[in-house]
């Protein structure tokens, strides 16, 4: 086999691995998911509760998760720029540990910050396919993805990406 050939083979290779790996990559829908949520509030919502003509973010969390808490103390300096946004936390976890989430980051202050259960239906996490958390989704007043983070987000590239709703 030739140098030309071997070139020629290994590019081939690699295409196909590229083209494998982009296949596998996760697509994440485009709306918002339809969940049914028990809020701290002891409430039952479902998307129909959102106030309509205004951005979502849809942070899906684990009360217990390292990378969860440090997203939401890194949000805490900025929660004034999420004024305009409704912030919903999602998880499958039991209602009294998301109560007591809620109570040891402050979050009862943000009146547009709720949290929720959505029991063991895993609605949502089966919507994005979730492997990580916290996940992030952030939706623009029509219910229309704007941008996702499938890996712990920054709370700089939340505000970035709300600047875009």
């Amino acid at each position: 086999m030739t140098i030309k050939q071997m070139k020629r083979l290994i590019f081939l290779l690699l295409a196909v691995i590229a083209d494998f790996a982009c296949t596998q990559a996760q697509t994440i829908p485009s709306t918002i998911p339809p969940y049914k949520i028990l809020t701290t509030k002891d409430q039952t919502l479902t998307p129909a509760d959102l106030v309509k003509n205004k951005p979502v973010m849809i942070i899906y969390f684990a009360p217990d998760c390292p990378h969860c808490q440090k997203l939401i103390n890194d949000m805490k300096p900025s929660m004034a720029k999420f004024k305009n946004i409704q912030v919903l936390l999602i998880t499958y976890t039991d209602i009294r540990m998301v109560k007591a989430f809620e109570n040891d980051y402050g979050l009862k202050a943000y009146p547009n910050f709720i949290l929720g259960t959505e029991g063991y239906t895993y609605t949502v996490q089966r919507f994005y396919q979730l492997k990580h958390t916290p996940f992030v989704a952030l939706y623009d007043k029509n219910g229309k993805l704007v941008q996702a983070f499938e890996k712990q987000p920054e709370a700089s590239d939340l505000l970035k990406a709300i600047k875009k709703v």
